[in-house]
């Protein structure tokens, strides 16, 4: 179901990016509500990343506009951020730093103090179970516990808007499934985006699926509607079905 334009926290209109002569994102459109959980989904270099680092403000679109919670990503970009939790792919984070130095550092940052930043790091340190690795290196950790400092970090400051790049990315089955409910958990108060290639994550979490290839939408349906667009009724199907016809 399509987001309604006036709930929506998410904006993007006619997004656009060229390298040169080649398009990653091609003139891509979507609204995201309170209380969706909508899955981003395409194969290797369809343009999911690049459209979620123009949505987050790290990289500029050539051509459109993303807006978070009304506030112009590229004209109001400091307003924009502080409604945004972005985790990128690959969670790029201080390595020399302690888990308790860099959450403390990002706390910071973000504008923590007194008796608020200890409370603030204790809350996402709690939801990412950390604690246990609270005083190591980062670059010490395995790749799923960077993946949670990661999260952690873009839920500091509790903001409205989740924008999640591969966020169970070298998370062990448990792992994932404790990610799931702790997003499942979030997702009535805020509008999710999960950039994904496990379609398993879809039917787990997501509310809504849009599928890109080759930089366009090629489908924006639940994925109960999704499934029904193929015999078998599998989304590896369907995602293969529309991504490989659009690269045909």
């Amino acid at each position: 179901m399509a987001a309604d334009e006036a709930a929506a926290l998410i904006e993007i209109a006619e997004l656009t990016k060229r390298f040169g002569r080649f398009t990653a994102v091609d003139h891509v459109s979507f609204r995201v509500a309170r209380g969706e959980v909508l899955g981003f989904l395409g194969p290797n270099g369809a343009g999911k990343s690049t459209t979620m680092k123009m949505l987050a403000g790290f990289v500029t679109p050539t051509e459109g506009t993303a807006r978070i919670c009304g506030h112009a990503v590229q004209t109001d970009s400091l307003a924009a951020r502080r409604t945004l939790g972005f985790l990128p792919e690959g969670a790029p984070t201080y390595p020399d730093m302690t888990v308790a130095a860099f959450l403390r550092f990002v706390a910071k940052v973000r504008g923590y103090a007194g008796d608020e930043l200890p409370r603030a790091i204790e809350r996402v340190v709690t939801l990412t179970h950390l604690d246990t690795v609270w005083l190591q290196p980062i670059e010490t950790l395995s790749k799923g516990f960077k993946r949670r400092v990661g999260l952690a970090q873009a839920l500091l400051h509790d903001p409205p808007v989740l924008v999640l790049d591969e966020p169970t990315d070298g998370l062990d089955p448990n792992q994932k499934h404790e990610m799931r409910a702790l997003l499942a958990t979030m997702a009535p108060h805020k509008a999710i985006v999960i950039s994904t290639h496990i379609l398993e994550e879809v039917d787990a979490i997501c509310t809504r699926a849009i599928i890109i290839a080759a930089g366009r939408i090629v489908a924006d349906a639940t994925p109960a509607e999704l499934r029904a667009k193929h015999p078998s009724g599998r989304l590896d199907d369907v995602f293969r079905q529309l991504t490989e016809r659009e690269a045909a």
